[in-house]
């Protein structure tokens, strides 16, 4: 028998995901495709590091229960309504194998971040893509995925900055999806990973009304906020009842003793770095959008993030062959094609401090020359 007989029949097919953030693996190429922290982690780090290094020596507290602590205080819940995750991609492949099953349907808007699709079917639940438009400035219309929901809609995905368009929806918005969610017995996966990267965040967040409600989890990490995608460190936010049963597929000791003592010291004691990043890159966005226009790149709004989402389709191109060009003069921008058509001709890129900016612009406008532009 071979082995692709033992194999789950919807997982024959199923690839794996595609992100960015791989420049790292050229030379002498700047990574504009992913939305980290453009400074960098604290000059702290290193030797938060060195003081976790004598805990190794035994398991790690399985319970997180020092750093659950700081990210309550942080975000005004109770300490058991917080779960720790090996980076939130953890906390999204353990929402679907907790409240999803064979048959059940999740209603994820698209363009998303690819693992909530992928988890979902994963554990054999059909996805229903709701499909985000250039027209409706890629923002959630409430009515349309509200009419979506089927007696065999389990749950809605939506992701605030949604990932790639950096588009917000303010938290009236989302609350009123939760509470009509609600209503039709159907869960709300509220993804908020790069959302504290984003000024006055707090008035946005849903986080502190998890207790609120018993349909809403919302996941948080600290890779973006902190740039340090190398340490892996998410969580996740819902009412006692969830957590206490999504704890039951956590696999144990799932988070190191130097991961958990370097983002507890982070989220207690260095949280102005993400609020300084946050303002400042919040003045490039609006100074970028300023110079893409005076290039000609095809570019109508400012972002309400910190990264840029847009076709290239009238600069005669697609996504791929622009990611080339851009890349010929040293920068990394993201090929969104692997979020499915129609946005094999639209790009994303983030925006970093004004002497990157600078270059980084520089090479769009070379890109665009290259063209014929």
């Amino acid at each position: 028998m071979r082995v692709r007989d033992l194999v789950r029949e919807h997982l024959k097919g199923l690839p794996r995901t595609v992100h960015g953030g791989t420049a790292w693996k050229l030379e002498n190429v700047e990574d504009y495709s992913h939305n980290l922290n453009p400074f960098g982690p604290p000059e702290a780090l290193s030797e938060l590091v060195n003081e976790a290094i004598g805990h190794i020596g035994h398991y790690p507290d399985d319970s997180c229960s020092d750093l659950r602590q700081v990210i309550a205080d942080h975000h005004q819940v109770d300490p058991e309504e917080v779960i720790i995750g090996s980076g939130s991609s953890e906390i999204i492949r353990n929402f679907p194998h907790v409240f999803l099953g064979p048959g059940d349907r999740a209603l994820i808007p698209r363009p998303t971040f690819a693992e909530y699709a992928q988890q979902c079917t994963v554990v054999g639940a059909k996805v229903i893509d709701l499909l985000l438009l250039d027209a409706e400035d890629f923002r959630i219309d409430v009515e349309r995925l509200l009419h979506r929901i089927t007696p065999s809609t389990k749950a809605v995905y939506i992701c605030n900055p949604n990932n790639p368009t950096g588009r917000i929806e303010p938290r009236k918005k989302i609350l009123e999806i939760v509470e009509t969610c609600r209503h039709k017995d159907v869960m709300v996966f509220l993804d908020e990973t790069l959302l504290s990267l984003v000024p006055d965040y707090q008035d946005i967040s849903c986080a502190s009304f998890v207790g609120s409600y018993d349909n809403l989890i919302v996941a948080e990490s600290l890779t973006k906020s902190f740039a340090i995608p190398g340490i892996r460190i998410g969580y996740g936010l819902g009412n006692k009842q969830m957590i206490e049963n999504m704890d039951k597929v956590r696999m144990s000791w799932n988070v190191g003793a130097v991961e958990q003592h370097v983002s507890k010291v982070l989220m207690r004691d260095h949280f102005d770095h993400v609020v300084k990043a946050a303002r400042l890159m919040a003045e490039e966005r609006d100074w970028m959008f300023n110079r893409l226009k005076e290039i000609g790149f095809p570019v109508d709004r400012p972002s309400d993030s910190y990264f840029y989402f847009n076709s290239v389709q009238s600069l005669r191109t697609n996504a791929a062959e622009f990611q080339d060009r851009v890349k010929d003069s040293g920068f990394m921008v993201r090929d969104c094609a692997s979020f499915g058509r129609p946005f094999e001709k639209y790009v994303r890129f983030c925006v970093k401090d004004r002497m990157r900016n600078e270059a980084f612009v520089q090479g769009l406008h070379d890109a665009i020359g290259s063209l014929g532009w």
